[in-house]
């Protein structure tokens, strides 16, 4: 007997998830939807922060004395060789630019709810120098950053800051080390722009936070410029 087209679409999607496979970013179990990048076992082992809802938090504490930022943020605890570095990780080395978006989401819908940041007006993520992002094909901040903007609905600046010149890594280098290294690289082409704004100034993790510093200095010396900082992770 012909199959019928309702009996043979089941069988031709079971041919194509064999050969072509929908698998999960985080531990690559198949059982998920297709439009899912994550299986519901690794969206509860997400170690989030809660830090949006607190005042004085960890992100804050790290910038008083430094910067005044108006609120802080990172919406996931860093452990090497758990979850969350291996979704950055696939976000920044193996092109997986939904991971950026699924996760800046995340982040924009908990600053929403936390009521703390119902004042932003766009959104500005931390440069890469150009030869940098051309070489890995895009800046993940900024994939970051627009999904917080798609979240928040607020629109997000690409280019609102950009890097002067190609600093070192920061990897292995102590704060001080760090602030020499970036404290001039950045630059804000139209300020303009941004004047009078609340800005949420966007990274993929904090660690030290040098970078942001040196980024948010910048934006604090356009008049009634305000700064709110948040990233993924922090470590």
């Amino acid at each position: 007997d012909t199959l019928s087209l309702h009996d043979a679409l089941p069988i031709f999607s079971d041919l194509v998830h064999v050969f072509y496979p929908h698998t999960c970013k985080g531990c690559g179990s198949d059982r998920l939807a297709e439009q899912q990048l994550l299986c519901t076992p690794c969206i509860r082992q997400l170690p989030h922060t809660e830090f949006a809802f607190h005042a004085h938090n960890y992100i804050e504490r790290i910038f008083f004395g430094r910067i005044p930022i108006e609120a802080g943020h990172s919406e996931f605890c860093f452990s090497k060789g758990q979850l969350i570095q291996r979704l950055i990780h696939q976000l920044k080395y193996n092109g997986q630019r939904a991971i950026g978006i699924y996760l800046g989401e995340k982040t924009g819908n908990t600053l929403l709810e936390s009521g703390r940041f119902r004042t932003i007006d766009a959104i500005v993520s931390l440069p890469m120098f150009p030869e940098k992002e051309a070489k890995r094909g895009y800046n993940q901040a900024s994939i970051i950053a627009s999904g917080i903007a798609r979240a928040m609905q607020v629109p997000f600046w690409e280019n609102a800051l950009i890097r002067k010149a190609l600093t070192e890594t920061q990897t292995r280098k102590h704060r001080t080390e760090r602030w020499n290294n970036v404290a001039d690289s950045f630059a804000i082409p139209d300020p303009d722009r941004l004047a009078g704004k609340h800005i949420l100034l966007v990274d993929d993790v904090i660690t030290t936070g040098a970078s942001i510093e040196a980024c948010a200095q910048h934006l604090l010396k356009i008049p009634y410029t305000r700064v709110s900082i948040t990233s993924i992770a922090h470590a």
